[in-house]
């Protein structure tokens, strides 16, 4: 099965096909489907923004279309970044920035205090009238400082356990991660359409 991914975020493009392609679905970027669709994410759930992505890109295509919106919900600041973590504290700053400012805002706070989560909506469009929906959580915390090389975004910060997303490789954070746990949802919901 091949499907287009709603993303121009390259750190997603590679969490999708490291979890996607050894099951058998093999990914086109927008670029590859020649779309370069920027929908605005105007929902007020991580649902809403996933089935406007995907909707945007299945109607420029005309092909299966996958798309996810996630984000980190921190218990202190009110589940806040939420749906607006790509845009929080300015769409264009630096995720290193947004970290930074982050951990000022919870300066002070015992780490039993700095509750958090991933979550991630998926949205696969496979024609208009079939659409499947797929949520994935993944409870961490807010560490006392950035820690790890690798990921994406704000994964220096979260951290599940000792280890923050970004000390883990990329086999461990999928098995445990938001992402992970709803495209792992996707595939018994697509392997049931097949099998039916």
């Amino acid at each position: 099965m091949k499907l287009v991914l709603a993303t121009n975020n390259m750190g997603k493009v590679r969490e999708f096909a490291r979890i996607l392609e050894p099951l058998g679905i093999s990914l086109l970027t927008q670029q590859q489907a020649g779309v370069q669709v920027q929908p605005e994410e105007n929902g007020t759930t991580f649902a809403e923004n996933a089935r406007i992505k995907a909707m945007a890109v299945y109607q420029a295509t005309g092909l299966p279309t996958i798309a996810d919106d996630s984000g980190l919900c921190i218990d202190a600041l009110d589940g806040q970044p939420g749906v607006y973590s790509a845009r929080y504290y300015g769409e264009d700053t630096p995720y290193t920035e947004k970290n930074r400012y982050i951990l000022s805002q919870l300066e002070g706070l015992p780490q039993e205090k700095r509750t958090a989560r991933f979550v991630a909506h998926i949205t696969c469009v496979l024609s208009p009238e079939q659409i499947l929906d797929c949520e994935g959580v993944c409870e961490g915390t807010i560490g006392l400082a950035p820690a790890g090389e690798g990921g994406f975004g704000y994964d220096p910060i979260f951290y599940v356990g000792d280890k923050s997303f970004a000390q883990l490789d990329g086999e461990a954070k999928d098995a445990v991660s938001h992402r992970g746990k709803a495209l792992a949802k996707l595939y018994e919901q697509l392997k049931k359409l097949q099998e039916n």
